[in-house]
C-alpha cells in the first residue's frame, strides 16, 4: 500500500506538469486505460479475500479518483491556457469583406404562397388562417357532407381516437375549407378571402403526398355568379404564370360543397417536349391540362354558415400550392418538396430579396440569387 501511495504521488506530479493535452491523454492510459496500472490493480479485488479487498478496495480506489480528478483538472487549465494564448494573438479585420458562406434560400412553396398573397391581395381578397387540427363538422358536415355522404370516401383522412367537447370526432384536415365556415360564421357577408395552408390526406406518390399545401378563395356577396368566377381565376392565373395568352376551360363536374361545379382546365403547348401553359387547348400541338376544382356555393352551404341564401350567393375554388409551383417552375416530383435536400434547395430556392410585387413581377429566377 505504501508503494500504491508513492506511484499515486507520482502519477498525480505527472499530470500537474503534463504541456499538452497529447501528453496528459498518454498518461492517463497509462494509469486509468483498460491495461493501466490502476485497472489491473482493481482487477486484483476478485481474488482477495473479503478481508483483504475491505481493506484495500478503498485504497485503490482512492488512488483512481485521485488522478482522474487530477486529470480533468489540468485538462481545464490546459484548454484555459490556449484560450488566453488565442485571444492574445488571433485578430478579426472588420475592414475585411465578409467571408463567402453558404445562404439560405426560400422554399418554393413559401414563394408562390406570397406570389399567390400578392395576385389576390390586389383583387381585395384578404388571407385567412385557421386550426389544421379540425373537428367534423367544420370539415365535412358543414360543407354538406353529412356523416353518411359518399363524398367522405374520397377523402383519405388522418383521424383522432378522441373527439371534442360537443362529441365531434376531430381529425387533420382535408382541406381548407372549414376557414371557409368559420370565417362566414365569424364575420357574416360579404366575404372575399384566400385560405392558404397545410391540409393532410393518407396517400403518397410523385404527384401527392400525405401532407402538401393548399389555397381556396371564397366570395360571398349579392349576386354572384359563374362569370365572376371565371374572370377571378383568369386574372389569378395570367398574373401567377405572366402571360397573356392564357385560356381557360370550365368542364362540369360534382363537389358537395359547390353547385354547380366545374373543372378548370388551362391549354397548354408542348416546347421541347416539356408543357408549357398558355395558347388555345385545341390548336395542333397543344393539349388541355386539369388544374383546379370550382364552382358557385351550395345553398346549404350558406345555410350552415347562418346565412340566407336567397340574399347571399357565392363561388368558391381550390388549388394545390405544390402543384402550382411544379408546373411554374419545372419541378417534376412533389416528394422532393418535403426531402430537405439542401442541393434541391440550393437550385429551386429563391433570394430572400426576390418579394413577389405586381410592379415588378410575381416570379423571380430560381437559384437562392440576390
Amino acid at each position: 500500500m505504501d508503494d500504491l501511495q508513492n506511484r499515486t504521488q507520482e502519477a498525480v506530479a505527472a499530470v500537474s506538469n503534463a504541456a499538452s493535452l497529447d501528453a496528459l491523454d498518454a498518461l492517463r492510459v497509462e494509469a486509468l486505460g483498460k491495461q493501466g496500472w490502476v485497472s489491473q490493480l482493481l482487477k486484483t479485488l476478485g481474488k482477495m479475500t473479503p478481508d483483504e479487498r475491505q481493506e484495500k478496495a478503498p485504497k485503490i480506489q482512492s488512488a483512481r479518483v485521485a488522478i482522474a480528478d487530477a486529470i480533468e483538472a489540468r485538462k481545464a487549465a490546459i484548454e484555459a491556457e490556449e484560450l488566453e494564448r488565442r485571444l492574445a494573438t488571433e485578430t478579426l479585420d472588420l475592414t475585411l469583406p465578409a467571408p463567402q458562406t453558404p445562404k439560405g434560400s426560400v422554399h418554393p412553396v413559401s414563394q408562390v404562397m406570397d406570389e399567390l398573397s400578392e395576385i389576390f391581395a390586389d383583387l381585395g381578397f384578404a388571407v385567412k388562417t385557421g386550426p389544421e387540427v379540425e373537428d367534423d363538422w367544420h370539415n365535412f358536415t358543414a360543407l354538406n357532407m353529412p356523416e353518411s355522404h359518399p363524398a367522405r370516401a374520397m377523402h383519405d383522412t388522418f383521424y383522432f381516437p378522441d373527439h371534442d367537447g360537443e362529441g365531434r370526432r376531430m381529425l387533420l384536415r382535408t382541406h381548407t375549407s372549414p376557414v371557409q365556415i368559420r370565417t362566414m360564421v365569424a364575420e357574416g357577408a360579404p366575404v372575399r378571402i384566400i385560405a392558404p395552408g397545410r391540409v393532410y390526406r393518407s396517400d403518397s406518390d410523385a404527384t401527392h403526398t400525405p401532407m402538401f399545401h393548399q389555397i381556396e378563395g371564397l366570395v360571398i356577396d349579392r349576386d354572384i355568379h359563374l362569370g365572376h368566377l371565371k374572370w377571378t381565376l383568369e386574372t389569378f392565373l395570367k398574373a401567377f404564370f405572366e402571360r397573356e395568352d392564357i385560356v381557360l376551360r370550365l368542364r362540369p363536374s360534382y363537389f358537395p360543397f359547390t353547385e354547380p361545379s366545374v373543372e378548370v382546365d388551362v391549354g397548354f403547348e408542348v416546347v421541347d417536349g416539356k408543357r408549357v401553359l398558355g395558347g388555345s387547348g385545341d390548336a395542333p400541338g397543344h393539349g388541355w391540362m386539369e388544374l383546379l376544382g370550382s364552382g358557385v356555393v351550395n345553398r346549404r352551404v350558406i345555410e350552415f354558415a347562418g346565412l340566407d341564401p336567397d340574399e347571399w350567393q357565392g363561388f368558391a375554388f381550390g388549388v394545390g400550392v405544390d402543384r402550382l409551383a411544379m408546373l411554374k417552375y419545372g419541378m417534376d416530383d412533389l416528394r422532393a418538396f418535403f426531402d430537405g435536400d439542401r442541393r434541391w434547395l440550393q437550385h429551386y430556392g429563391f433570394s430572400p430579396f426576390d418579394q413577389p410585387t405586381l410592379s415588378a413581377g410575381v416570379g423571380a429566377p430560381i437559384g437562392g440569387r440576390a
